[in-house]
């Protein structure tokens, strides 16, 4: 049940749990793994503010700021785009409320985390009268780095995977953890499960397994490769905000193909296009027309002089 298996690949995980108990309590290592990326975030942050000459102690500020924020952003963007899950007939309003708010039952958007933290920033960029541009260039390689190590998470919880695949990197989830054969059959076209995947069952030792894409992976090997141009770009920028709208073209580029891929993406409410595929494109077109915009002031201020 708890097996893990890149078949093609050769790479067979046997006991990778997602938790563990103190006590009573259960820790998820979903969130552990959330907070690590926070905590390695923070540390590239703070030496590109030492070698930018800006005071590390204002990002630390920032981060005591940001942190509930983003979570309730994270947490606020999955309802909005799921509201039928947690609005059913016959629940008490106090029932609906508790499972709106209880992110320990899962569901967590970084892309509402990601429009929660610029708004925080930019509010607190204008109360410490600070460069909003530079603290986003400042900032976005330590938020790559949260979302490269938050990507793993999704991979102890066996979530946002693609459809079924038989590629080269194809990963191979046990049916037992779902609940069974019965219950993926009868989960099929819940957004999650297809029949695809489960008329291609892979049997192995005696075991049934469901073959997806990890887009999980995809997506941290993706921001792994933005994060490394910017990080080689970073000295050469022409303007404040530069490295951010990078960011926003890379990581939105990236998103564009890989949500295309995802089974269990967030909708727009009475249509049939995924919401953080729209987002992203729309990334990718504002981060355009900015670096242009930019590019075509710098040549026309340096022409003027």
């Amino acid at each position: 049940m708890y097996e893990i298996r890149f078949p093609n690949l050769g790479i067979h995980l046997k006991n990778v749990i997602d938790g563990f108990y103190i006590g009573n309590f259960e820790i998820h290592f979903y969130g552990v793994i959330i907070a690590l990326g926070f905590i390695l975030g923070y540390v590239l942050i703070s030496k590109e503010a030492k070698r930018t000459n800006q005071d590390p102690e204002l990002y630390l500020d920032f981060m005591l700021w940001l942190v509930i924020p983003a979570i309730l952003g994270a947490r606020i963007y999955y309802v909005l785009f799921s509201l039928d899950d947690y609005i059913r007939e016959g629940q008490s309003l106090k029932d609906t409320l508790f499972a709106m708010i209880n992110i320990r039952g899962g569901g967590l958007a970084i892309y509402g985390g990601v429009i929660a933290g610029v708004i925080v920033l930019v509010v607190f960029a204008k109360k410490r009268k600070v460069s909003t541009a530079l603290m986003l260039d400042t900032c976005c390689m330590g938020l790559l780095v949260g979302q490269i190590i938050g990507r793993w998470g999704n991979f102890i919880n066996r979530e946002a995977f693609g459809a079924f695949t038989n590629s080269l990197f194809a990963m191979a989830i046990p049916v037992d953890w779902f609940g069974g054969k019965n219950y993926l059959l009868r989960s099929v076209n819940n957004g999650i499960i297809t029949q695809e995947m489960i008329d291609n069952v892979l049997m192995v030792d005696g075991m049934e397994f469901i073959q997806v894409h990890p887009t999980f992976l995809y997506e941290s090997v993706w921001n792994l490769c933005v994060l490394l141009i910017i990080f080689l770009y970073r000295r050469h920028k022409k303007f404040d905000g530069e490295l951010f709208a990078m960011y926003a073209w890379g990581y939105g580029l990236g998103r564009v193909w890989i949500e295309g891929l995802r089974t269990d993406s967030l909708m727009v409410p009475g249509l049939h296009f995924k919401v953080s595929q729209l987002l992203a494109a729309a990334c990718v077109l504002a981060a355009s027309v900015y670096m242009i915009y930019k590019r075509m002031q710098l040549k026309t201020d340096s022409g003027e002089k």
